[in-house]
């Protein structure tokens, strides 16, 4: 396994500032983005590897813990190391780790669910490669004496708009201590699939371990207005005449009410965009709203409306 020089893949030095490691990672995740080069494999794997190492790089408890790694064991990047070492079993044994991330081996064995706690690591640094201790740092590990609990998953569903502008909820949940009612943070920008994680509330640990964590995965409830990537489509009603003639209508948002402008002759089936007023994305902006029209044709029609929808048939005919 490769050892990950974060710091060379976001071109900054080990000693930059928050700022410059989110401006480093801004510009590069605007340059590689996938919506800019389609089908472009190459550009896909750099984008995944600079969101890997922000992921790292922009979280200071991280950062740390990566950097005193990188002192402590006195790793290059390309260095192969063996994860036997770890904790892991070698040979033809695959290394499996749960990561929401699509992330590399480097980044879930030790940032990932199930790979190495780095502060037990750090804290029985003195033990040894060879010992008891080194190998405690390894979560569920047979050779501790103790053993964190098992990690949960539970589904929770939300609308776009919750994921949009972020939300509180409130979620029951059944626990092997009972039933507990919770008040659940919804991170703005959350994407499907997206984890929110609940220390301790997964299960009970081992011999004195802690409990594990339970991870709420987040999928998005299927209404009107769905999410393609950053772009947001939604379904709107668009009277005959207005579709024909062109004008204005207000319509409803998941982040309020909006004057569309709809063009004249426009179709069912056509779509309006809107710049700017989709999903948050990874670089700081916002996907567009494409409003998808559907023709309503009104259930009741007054006597002068049926009149002149009978001019328009004969004129038709003409």
């Amino acid at each position: 396994m490769k050892y990950r020089d974060y710091y060379e893949v976001l071109g900054v030095k080990k000693d930059a500032t928050q700022d410059e490691i989110k401006k480093a990672y801004r510009k590069l995740a605007k340059t590689y983005h996938p919506d800019t080069h389609p089908g472009d494999k190459k550009a896909e794997e750099k984008f995944k590897e600079i969101n890997e190492a922000y992921e790292v790089l922009g979280n200071e408890d991280k950062r740390r813990k990566y950097d005193q790694f990188g002192r402590e064991f006195n790793f290059a990047n390309g260095y192969d190391f063996d994860p036997s070492q770890f904790g892991f079993r070698s040979g033809n044994t695959r290394y499996e780790f749960r990561s929401s991330g699509g992330f590399s081996d480097f980044f879930n064995m030790f940032f990932g669910d199930g790979g190495i706690n780095l502060d037990d690591l750090f804290s029985s640094r003195g033990g040894g490669f060879g010992s008891g201790g080194f190998q405690s740092a390894h979560r569920g590990t047979p050779f501790g004496q103790s053993m964190k609990g098992e990690d949960k998953e539970v589904e929770i569903r939300i609308s776009v708009s919750d994921g949009l502008k972020g939300a509180e909820k409130q979620i029951i949940l059944e626990t092997p201590k009972g039933r507990k009612t919770l008040s659940v943070k919804i991170p703005r920008g959350i994407m499907p699939g997206g984890k929110i994680r609940l220390a301790g509330l997964g299960g009970p640990g081992i011999k004195g371990g802690p409990d594990g964590d339970l991870y709420l995965v987040v999928q998005f409830r299927e209404e009107d207005c769905t999410l393609k990537g950053y772009d947001l489509h939604q379904k709107i009603e668009v009277m005959p005449w207005t579709a024909a003639l062109g004008g204005e209508t207000m319509v409803k948002t998941p982040e309020g009410r909006l004057l569309v402008k709809i063009p004249a002759g426009i179709r069912s089936g056509g779509s309006i965009r809107v710049g700017g007023k989709g999903y948050p994305n990874a670089i700081g902006g916002r996907g567009d709203l494409f409003l998808i029209v559907n023709i309503n044709n009104p259930e009741h029609l007054s006597d002068k409306q049926k009149a002149l929808y009978k001019q328009l048939k004969e004129l038709d005919g003409i």
